[in-house]
């Protein structure tokens, strides 16, 4: 039931602070960058399948190591690891072989998945240690 709770406050916290990236404070960047790819809605089974995926992962290569260890420092870089090699592999996939995908995107995404899964991780981590 531990790692259920914590899982369930990662990906909370990991979906609220994405959202309101994607949504509010990105959200032209990124229509101006790739609005031409862009939908003019979202794959909803698509987006609810990477959040309950990559939250499996956040726990199991950064909140659970770290809780291991009793080492919440170990929660914030694993996290940032892990968001950076995820976004990497899809930013740079992209760069590789689409069209005029922008190299300023794919930094800014990259340094944006480390940033919100470091987060992500560290705050499942905290349950993780209270419950």
């Amino acid at each position: 039931m531990k790692a259920v709770l914590t899982y369930l406050a990662t990906l909370a916290i990991f979906l609220v602070i994405d959202l309101v990236w994607l949504g509010v404070v990105a959200k032209d960047y990124y229509r101006s960058s790739i609005g031409h790819l862009m939908g003019d809605s979202f794959n909803i089974p698509a987006a609810v399948a990477f959040y309950l995926i990559y939250i499996m992962g956040v726990m199991m290569f950064a909140v659970l190591p770290a809780a291991q260890t009793g080492e919440w420092t170990r929660a914030v870089v694993l996290g940032a690891a892990f968001g950076f090699f995820a976004y990497a592999t899809y930013d740079l996939t992209n760069l590789a072989t689409l069209k005029n995908w922008p190299l300023g995107l794919a930094l800014a995404d990259m340094t944006w998945g480390s940033l919100v899964t470091a987060i992500a991780a560290v705050t499942g981590y905290a349950v993780y240690v209270r419950l």
